[in-house]
């Protein structure tokens, strides 16, 4: 079971996770795989009613959807194990390089020491396995980091950065 947190607030998730070879219903709001959408982007397209999302795999490459990010309202992206964080850089692509405008949705097995850094790359919600995590983001124990080596990207309604003394790389949030 899983828990969709966007900030501290758990909220239900409209999405459908597509699995196998299931018709893609209308009017309801999905999540399919890359191979699915890459098989299908000519019938997605022409969908008019709900949202689309894709699910990338922590291997999979972020490049075969760029030209098609307009079609897209979610990009999910897979966190398969703690110690894997392909998906890191690739949230900070899609906010930074490629102007996502859509929701990026961190899923899988995700711990708490590592929501802060996932606020600070662009992800706007996240699905959550990890029971424990669950529980302190329930409780609203805020992993938020106040000191960091890179800057952030800059969110509507986010806290600026500021020097933190003598070292030009090192940042604070103000």
């Amino acid at each position: 079971m899983a828990t969709l947190f966007r900030g501290h607030v758990a909220e239900e998730d409209t999405f459908i996770k597509l699995e196998g070879e299931q018709p893609i219903p209308i009017g309801e709001d999905v999540l399919v795989s890359l191979s699915v959408f890459e098989e299908n982007v000519g019938t997605l397209r022409s969908r008019n009613s709900g949202r689309l999302g894709v699910l990338l795999e922590a291997g999979e490459e972020l490049e075969s959807l760029s030209q098609h990010l307009d079609l897209i309202d979610l990009i999910g992206l897979d966190f398969p194990s703690f110690a894997d964080g392909r998906s890191f850089s690739k949230a900070r692509l899609l906010k930074e390089h490629h102007a996502f405008a859509g929701e990026v949705r961190a899923m899988g097995d995700i711990r708490i020491d590592q929501v802060g850094h996932m606020r600070r790359c662009g992800f706007d919600t996240m699905l959550i396995t990890h029971a424990p995590t669950v529980k302190s983001l329930t409780g609203i124990k805020d992993p938020a980091l106040s000191a960091h080596y890179q800057p952030a990207i800059q969110v509507a309604g986010a806290a600026g950065e500021r020097a933190a003394g003598p070292r030009a790389w090192t940042r604070r949030t103000a």
